[in-house]
């Protein structure tokens, strides 16, 4: 008797908080973009935004507030109310790099946010100018032993993914390069098709295009395995370099203290709309692939890639800016 007077005492405790995920959402939702219009992150929050808003007939209102490589938007959604009523498509800048790179970023992104489900995973690919004498990856690495620190390649500035991805290349190979830093994916690919830099380790949405144009020769990929998004183009790994990864991904995050019933019917209905065909089929023109995750294993994994990236930067004496 004494136990179900218990578990009744828990069921009707509980009840408030289930009924509040049943309820939600009754009203807008606020879906934080930490970088400008029109890129892959604003991309993949408008195509998740607008499913959501046809399964729940609730607006999911795009904020994008760009800055400090995404630390900006981030730091505003994490001081946001725990609702529900506030999202973040958080990647792997402002969630796992930003904060060894920058003195302050206003949170911390292992204690300040929800995790609800990953979304979106993507290797990069290596691409060089036509002049660059590599026809293979195998060549290009060659290439840059012969010349001893004349290659150069472009990133998006120290602590960005296209600068992390070719430093760890040099390490592995004992290799090097010079390092030419630009503001932004935009001004890489400029700078690249021109034939100022030789080589980028890109993100697939920005060079893709002059891949298939031809202005842009595609080398490998830096996912442990090739990619069917580019057919017949390798991995960095299985090219002379084992155990080489690099891989770029996006994740919707809220703030910390989210109710669980709310952060459960999130990542189901999130589940089921990264299932969709037509979903997956816009992500693949960027790029990327749909993922999902439990929000725990999410959680899991923003911890792992935070202490990967932490270690990446100390070993390459990135000074905090």
């Amino acid at each position: 008797m004494r136990f179900l007077t218990s578990v009744f005492a828990l069921a009707v405790a509980l009840a408030p908080f289930a009924a509040w995920g049943q309820a939600y959402p009754a009203k807008p939702i606020r879906m934080v973009v930490p970088f400008p219009p029109g890129g892959t992150s604003d991309i993949i929050g408008r195509t998740l935004g607008q499913k959501l808003n046809e399964a729940w007939g609730q607006p999911v209102i795009m904020d994008n507030r760009g800055g400090v490589a995404g630390s900006i938007g981030a730091a505003n959604a994490a001081k946001s109310p725990p609702d529900g009523y506030t999202l973040l498509v958080g990647n792997v800048g402002p969630v796992a790099i930003n904060n060894s790179i920058y003195k302050s970023t206003g949170y911390d992104p292992l204690k300040d946010f929800t995790p609800i489900t990953l979304a979106v995973t993507a290797p990069q690919i290596v691409v060089v100018h036509p002049s660059v004498p590599a026809r293979t990856f195998k060549e290009f690495a060659a290439l840059v032993k012969r010349s001893q620190g004349k290659i150069n390649y472009g990133s998006s500035g120290p602590g960005s993914i296209s600068h992390l991805s070719a430093e760890l290349y040099k390490r592995m190979t004992k290799t090097d390069m010079l390092h030419v830093p630009f503001k932004g994916s935009a001004l890489i690919t400029i700078a690249l098709l021109s034939g100022e830099v030789d080589v980028v380790f890109s993100d697939m949405a920005v060079v893709l295009p002059h891949v298939q144009a031809g202005k842009l020769r595609a080398l490998a990929v830096t996912g442990l395995k090739p990619t069917p998004l580019v057919p017949g183009v390798p991995s960095v790994a299985e090219s002379g370099v084992p155990g080489f990864a690099m891989t770029s991904w996006w994740g919707i995050l809220g703030p910390a203290g989210m109710p669980q019933p709310i952060v459960a019917r999130l990542n189901t209905e999130l589940g089921r709309i990264l299932r969709l065909a037509d979903v997956q089929k816009t992500f693949a023109t960027l790029g990327v692939d749909a993922a999902t995750s439990k929000p725990e294993e999410f959680g899991g994994f923003i911890k792992t890639e935070f202490a990967k990236y932490a270690k990446l930067i100390t070993d390459i004496g990135i000074e905090k800016q």
